[in-house]
């Protein structure tokens, strides 16, 4: 029996239906990634399976007592509390009870209020909040108001997970975390004997946590049974069949469309039935909604600029007695995709700052190349001015945008970032998250550069301008610096990374984090065997035995499925529309063809006409082929 359901869910803001009767059902042991375009309503529906809003129509049904713990994607905490009391608000319900016990107020039934609390275990509840605490490694004593974005997510996890809920709801639980807590939360969650729904765009977290994808689609919500990776393989092949679908549809209704305006056939022929259905099929094509269409990413390249970007020898710096970067040396070259990984506060932004020149270090020299244009992506989004309109932000004082020599206007420009004209005028204030961050990355874009630096560019993104925005990166002539916490994006974009391994030590390696681990994995078992070796060597005076050779892992030598480029997806979602053409375009020629008087009328044309036929045939052939690779890709 499901745990919860959401029956016939409506939704609704404005005209367009976020929840359109969906249908949704969670089952004991599940963990459920919820997915789906910026803006569908994700976080809209889990807080209404969390109960915190109303459907415009439909239910929620749950089972008798069941406990959910909902956290959100920015969590709120009262003042001047420590981290303790901030937890201990996740047993708000015990501790009322127990205080209410100890008061003996008046009226109250104390053995009624014994057998709460004891159902409920609320005689020792600060031991299970001190229990939780060790659990998730935080001090009880120290001050919410100190505590980083990624830290104050993890006193919420703790806050939710100290009431023992049989259902966790977890909104975007990633951001602001570094890559060792995304792994202690992947594991925490694995191991969590109760069911979980989450909205995520990592795609790394979503594969190694989730047992089914739910995608929010055009107010639908779609399950896959699997991971993300197999979401993704199913969702190709649904794409795709619903694409032949629409075209067949479409040419259905073209040609009963041609035959209803020839009027007096369709009277003689007093076809009511064919009358009706040319209704229906206009009705369900007036309610079809159709896939969104896709963010289109262009950058505004400068000067091409000098060959060498950054030259940084034996730099350092400290702040307050703590050294952030110890004796660093390299060379950033022109066209490198640099990656930045450590943990929070380990000092990305400074290394960055100094290879930049915008930091100088304590120690060591720092030489920049010439001509170089920085456009920069920030993180905390302090460039975002929520009064102005989407318009005046990308564009102020113009209606012209100029990328790579040609002008745009700025409502196309808008558009190709799934902003409509409508929303142009809006200010910036009403956009979700996501918007927001689709917004910057349109105005950075606009501006001509050839260094992008992007700090957590893929916070609140959705899967498929991840994807869009990786094809650009690693298409963009310029250099690139990535500080992401997000491993998939990062070993598609990056060719070197440079990693912090503690006390101000940085050391660049290349590829991606995958190449990282692998890397220093190898460095680490060579170590050990060379250590062992040396220790034998000193026992014995006999010959050592050979150090064993190291095993590449499994993801050394796994094939890389290549997905879908750009243009390849592009072209994918418009072979349905170039072969209806192409028939609609033959079809045409037959109907001419079979025409008595066009013999007499043009018979020179003739032979011209059957050459295009037969040209058609091929093009539809070739154009047929295409379609089923790119659609098993």
């Amino acid at each position: 029996m499901a745990l919860l359901t959401l029956n016939d869910a409506c939704l609704a803001f404005g005209h367009v239906a976020l929840l359109d009767h969906a249908a949704f059902s969670l089952e004991t042991g599940e963990r459920v990634g919820l997915i789906g375009r910026n803006g569908t309503g994700k976080s809209s529906l889990l807080k209404i399976i969390a109960g915190l809003e109303k459907p415009d129509d439909g239910a929620v049904q749950q089972q008798n007592g069941l406990r959910l713990a909902y956290v959100a994607q920015e969590p709120l905490f009262a003042e001047g509390i420590n981290v303790f009391d901030a937890v201990s608000l996740g047993l708000g319900d015990i501790r009322e009870l127990r205080d209410r016990f100890e008061a003996h107020a008046e009226g109250d039934d104390l053995d009624a209020l014994m057998t709460q609390i004891e159902a409920r275990d609320g005689w020792n509840w600060e031991q299970r909040v001190d229990q939780t605490l060790q659990k998730l490694n935080l001090a009880p004593n120290l001050a919410i108001a100190d505590l980083s974005g990624g830290m104050k997510k993890r006193v919420a996890l703790a806050q939710a997970l100290v009431a023992s809920p049989d259902v966790l709801l977890l909104d975007e639980p990633t951001n602001h975390l570094d890559l060792d807590a995304i792994t202690w939360l992947e594991e925490l969650l694995v191991a969590f004997k109760g069911s979980v729904i989450l909205i995520s765009h990592d795609r790394a977290f979503l594969d190694n946590v989730c047992t089914r994808i739910v995608e929010l689609d055009r107010g639908q919500l779609r399950s896959y049974p699997g991971n993300f990776a197999a979401y993704e393989d199913l969702k190709a092949q649904q794409l795709a069949d619903e694409a032949l679908a629409n075209a067949r549809f479409d040419k259905l209704l073209a040609q009963e469309e041609v035959w209803i305006r020839k009027g007096v056939e369709a009277r003689r022929t007093r076809s009511v039935a064919r009358i009706k259905r040319l209704n229906d099929l206009r009705s369900a094509r007036s309610s079809r909604r159709d896939v969104v269409g896709r963010v289109k990413l262009e950058v505004s390249q400068g000067d091409r600029g000098g060959k060498i970007v950054a030259e940084l020898e034996n730099v350092s710096k400290s702040y307050g007695g703590r050294t952030i970067v110890n004796d660093f040396t390299g060379t950033i070259l022109r066209g490198d995709k640099v990656g930045l990984v450590g943990a929070n506060g380990a000092g990305k932004t400074t290394l960055l700052k100094m290879i930049l020149g915008e930091l100088k270090p304590d120690s060591g020299t720092v030489k920049q190349g010439a001509n170089l244009n920085v456009a920069y992506f920030d993180q905390m989004r302090d460039n975002l001015d929520l009064n102005a309109t989407l318009a005046d932000f990308i564009s102020p004082g113009s209606e012209w945008i100029e990328i790579n020599g040609s002008r745009k206007h700025v409502m196309g420009y808008l558009q190709d970032f799934l902003f409509s004209p409508a929303r142009a005028n809006s200010p910036v204030r009403t956009l979700s998250g996501g918007e927001r961050n689709r917004l910057l990355l349109a105005r950075l874009f606009a501006k001509p550069s050839n260094v992008l630096v992007l700090d957590e560019p893929t916070n609140d993104l959705d899967i498929d301008t991840l994807d869009l925005l990786e094809d650009l990166l690693a298409d963009y002539p310029g250099t690139v610096f990535l500080v992401s916490h997000d491993r998939r994006f990062l070993d598609n974009v990056v060719t070197s990374t440079l990693v912090s391994e503690g006390e101000g030590r940085w050391r660049e390696y290349e590829g991606g984090v995958q190449d990282w681990l692998i890397q220093s994995r190898r460095a680490q078992a060579l170590a050990a065997s060379n250590a062992s070796a040396g220790a034998k060597a000193g026992n014995t005076s006999a010959s050592a035995a050979p150090a064993p050779a190291v095993t590449p892992t499994a993801a050394v030598n796994a094939p890389k499925t290549r997905k879908l480029s750009f243009k390849e997806q592009r072209e994918l979602d418009e072979l349905p529309k170039r072969i209806a053409d192409l028939e609609t375009e033959q079809k045409a020629l037959h109907a001419q063809l079979a025409d008595p008087d066009i013999y007499k009328k043009d018979p020179k044309g003739l032979p011209l006409m059957q050459a295009r036929i037969e040209a058609i045939d091929e093009s539809l052939l070739t154009l047929l082929d295409r379609w089923e690779t790119l659609g098993q890709r």
